[in-house]
């Protein structure tokens, strides 16, 4: 099993009674809840890089032609 390391967070009121309350019905700790939400957010962030990296040598677009050539196809 990994090291847990302790961490103080503070919450506004209504965040923390929301979690307070999802963690009770689901029968889980807020600390349990809180780790699972930050995992997925650094999940998404690592993906969403790992696009950027992939796509780092496509060819870019200024934005003046991509809202011309929008407006000659009528779509702005």
């Amino acid at each position: 099993m990994s090291i847990v390391r302790r961490a103080t967070i503070y919450f506004e009121p209504k965040v923390h009674r929301a979690l307070r309350m999802r963690a009770a019905a689901a029968d889980r700790s807020m600390s349990d809840m809180v780790n699972d939400a930050i995992k997925r957010s650094l999940e998404e962030d690592a993906d969403d890089l790992a696009v950027l990296k992939k796509r780092r040598n496509d060819p870019g677009i200024l934005l003046s032609d991509a809202v011309r050539s929008l407006k000659r196809r009528g779509k702005v």
